[in-house]
C-alpha cells in the first residue's frame, strides 16, 4: 500500500547512514528536492547518489546539510565547487559500469524518482527516462515517487506495480527540458563532414551538444536510418518525422524541448530501455552498421581522447561514449566518430594537442579511436601506425598550430 505524503514530509523518512538514489534527467523529483534543500538537519549523514545531466539537473546534494555526502558521475556547474572541496565524491565510470555498480555493488536504502501517474491497469511506467532506475528498484527499501500529472506515459517503457511505491507525492509541474545548442559556421562544417561518413541504413548513436545537433541537421538526404542511443534529442525527432529514420527508435532518456517531450510521450515508435540494454556490448554487437557519434574536449597525437577534464579539474563526466565506441567496434560494419572543433577560447587554444598533460586522464584510450572530424576535415585513425596517426591528426588541427604540433611531436618521440 502506497502512503501518500506531502513533499516536505519526505525528509522525515531519511535517516543518518542511508544511501539514497535520486533519479536524473527528466525523472528528477524537483518538488521533493526543493523540500529537502530546506529541511534543516533531516539530511545530516545521508549519502546521495545520482547521475545528473549537466545543463539539465542542477542540484548539489551536498548542499542539503554540512554532513550530507554525495557521489556523482558528472561534474556540473552546481557541484564543481563542492567536488573540488571534497564534499562530493566523483566516480569515473562508463555508463554500463555505473549500472552494474548501482545494481551489484551498492546498498540502496531509498529511491526518489519522478514518475507518471498509474495507468488503468494499476501499473506505473518508468516514463521517458528509464536509464538507471531498474538497477536500484529491486533492492531499495523505500521507493518514493513524485507523481507528476504532466509526466508523459510513453507507449513502450518498462513498468512496475503501483504498490511498489512505498510513498508518493502528487505534483503538477513542467518537465525539465534541455536547450538545443546553437551552431556556428565551424560547427555546421563539422556536422556536414560527419554526415558524409554516414551511409543509408546505418544505425546511429548520438551524443549531446552543438556538434551532434549539427550532424543530425545535415542528415536530411540519408535514407532508412535506424536509431539506438542512450538519449533522444530534437534533431532525432526531426529526422524521424521527416522519414529519414525508419522503424523503432531505442533510447534510455529524453533530452530536449517540450515539443520533444510531448512527441516521445505519444509516439508508438519509441522504445525506452535501461542502460544495461542501450549501452551493453552484447546488444550493440548485434546491430549491423552501428555508428557512434560523440564529441571531446581534446585529442592528443597518440589518439587519446579527453572528454571530461580541463586544467586538471573535472568539468563533466566519462558518460557513455566509450561504451558506444567499443560497441561500434564490435558491430558488423560499425564505426565510431569523434567530432570536435579544432580550437577553443576564441581560436587561441588547439584542441589537437601533442600529449595529454600529466593531470589529464584519458577518457578513451588510443586503442578506442576510429574516425576524427574537425572543421578541417575527417581522418580515419584506427588502423594507422603511431607516426601516421600523428600526422593525420595534425592535418585536422587549425593551420596556425600545425607547425608547433609537428615540432612538439618530434620532441616527444625522439630517442
Amino acid at each position: 500500500m502506497t502512503n501518500w505524503v506531502e513533499a516536505d514530509q519526505v525528509a522525515e523518512l531519511l535517516k543518518p547512514g542511508m544511501t539514497v538514489f535520486v533519479a536524473g534527467a527528466t525523472a528528477e523529483p524537483s518538488d521533493i528536492l526543493d523540500a529537502l534543500g530546506n529541511s534543516g538537519d533531516a539530511c545530516a549523514g545521508v549519502h546521495f547518489i545520482s547521475i545528473s545531466v549537466p545543463g539539465m539537473n542542477g542540484v548539489d546534494f551536498s548542499s542539503f546539510h554540512p554532513d550530507a555526502r554525495s557521489t556523482a558521475f558528472f561534474a556540473t556547474p552546481q557541484n564543481r565547487d563542492s567536488m573540488a572541496a571534497g564534499r562530493v565524491d566523483y566516480l569515473p565510470l562508463q555508463y554500463r559500469a555505473i549500472y552494474d555498480y548501482l545494481e551489484c555493488e551498492l546498498d540502496i536504502d531509498a529511491v526518489i524518482v519522478q514518475l507518471p501517474p498509474a495507468d488503468e491497469d494499476g501499473m506505473i511506467s518508468h516514463g521517458i527516462s528509464a536509464d538507471f532506475l531498474p538497477a536500484v528498484l529491486g533492492k531499495a527499501k523505500l521507493v518514493i515517487g513524485e507523481i507528476n500529472a504532466r509526466q508523459p506515459l510513453p507507449v513502450d517503457s518498462l513498468r512496475m506495480p503501483a504498490d511498489r511505491l512505498t510513498h508518493a507525492v502528487k505534483t503538477d509541474r513542467a518537465i525539465l527540458t534541455f536547450p538545443v545548442a546553437k551552431a556556428g559556421d565551424a560547427t555546421r562544417a563539422i556536422g556536414a563532414s560527419v554526415a558524409q561518413l554516414i551511409n543509408d541504413g546505418d544505425c546511429l548513436q548520438i551524443g549531446i551538444g552543438a556538434i551532434p545537433d549539427a550532424t543530425l541537421a545535415a542528415l536530411t538526404d540519408k535514407n532508412d536510418l535506424k536509431f539506438h542511443s542512450g538519449m533522444i534529442t530534437d534533431g532525432v525527432m526531426a529526422l524521424a518525422n521527416a522519414g529519414n529514420i525508419k522503424g523503432t527508435l531505442t533510447t534510455g532518456a529524453t533530452l530536449g524541448s517540450q515539443k520533444l517531450i510531448d512527441w516521445v510521450g505519444k509516439s508508438e515508435r519509441l522504445s525506452f530501455r535501461p542502460v544495461n540494454h542501450t549501452h551493453d556490448p552484447g546488444t550493440l554487437r548485434q546491430i549491423d552498421n552501428f555508428v557512434s557519434i560523440n564529441s571531446a574536449l581534446e585529442i592528443d597525437l597518440f589518439g587519446q581522447i579527453n572528454a571530461d577534464v580541463l586544467g586538471g579539474s573535472q568539468v563533466s563526466g566519462t558518460g557513455g561514449s566509450v561504451d558506444m565506441m567499443r560497441g561500434a567496434a564490435l558491430s558488423n560494419g560499425g564505426r565510431s566518430i569523434i567530432a570536435l572543433n579544432a580550437t577553443a577560447s576564441g581560436g587561441t587554444v588547439s584542441r589537437i594537442v601533442p600529449a595529454l598533460t600529466s593531470n589529464t586522464p584519458a577518457t578513451a584510450l588510443r586503442s578506442d579511436i576510429d574516425y576524427v572530424v574537425t572543421e578541417f576535415g575527417a581522418q580515419r585513425i584506427k588502423h594507422l601506425p603511431v607516426q601516421a596517426r600523428a600526422e593525420a591528426l595534425i592535418e585536422l588541427a587549425a593551420p596556425e598550430f600545425r607547425h608547433g604540433l609537428r615540432t612538439q611531436w618530434k620532441t616527444l618521440t625522439s630517442v
